[in-house]
């Protein structure tokens, strides 16, 4: 009796788990009949122009990512190292200054407006802050001023993703209209 019981719940639980399969699976292909959706304000782009533009939100993205790590890194140390305030943060002062902040950003501006894209903190100015955290007052302004900086980045890097997200729809929507448009990115 105890091993109908169990042989009736295995099965139970198999067919539960199969009917959970099939719904994945049929959402997964109501996904895909779901034409992608064109993009008002990339119709201006030539398809040469919208890949670009998508490879240069992916790098800064990436750029966006390592210093999101680096403020990571430097909130946690300046969180748990006692003797935090005396890491030497000169030598990341090459990766936070301004003109690194700026190039990539400038070229997105000329290509699509920003206006869903939150400014960048300062992140030069933070981190000569580093140096002037002597304090318990001014560790805990500096620990603000980084997990302000972090958060920031993050709308940032979110902001970069829906950018991201849209251009590759397009990309795609295209590519469905003209299907031979895709071997052009081959390299010849």
């Amino acid at each position: 009796m105890l091993d109908q019981l169990e042989d009736s719940a295995r099965a139970e639980k198999r067919r539960l788990q199969a009917e959970s399969r099939a719904a994945r699976a049929a959402a997964r292909a109501a996904a895909r009949a779901i034409p992608p959706q064109r993009a008002a304000e990339l119709s201006h782009l030539t398809l040469d122009e919208l890949r670009t533009y998508r490879s240069m939100l992916a790098a800064e993205e990436d750029r966006v990512s390592y210093w999101r790590r680096i403020i990571q890194a430097r909130l946690d140390t300046v969180r748990m190292v006692e003797g935090a305030r005396t890491v030497d943060a000169t030598a990341l002062k090459p990766v936070l200054s301004s003109a690194r902040v700026g190039r990539g950003r400038s070229a997105l501006v000329r290509v699509v407006p920003i206006d869903d894209i939150p400014p960048l903190p300062d992140l030069e100015r933070l981190w000569e802050a580093v140096h002037d955290a002597t304090g318990p007052e001014e560790q805990k302004e500096l620990e603000a001023d980084l997990e302000r900086a972090e958060r920031d980045l993050s709308e940032y890097r979110q902001a970069l993703h829906r950018r991201i997200a849209t251009a590759s729809e397009e990309l795609i929507a295209r590519y469905r209209d003209h299907p031979l448009d895709c071997l052009s990115a081959l390299p010849v």
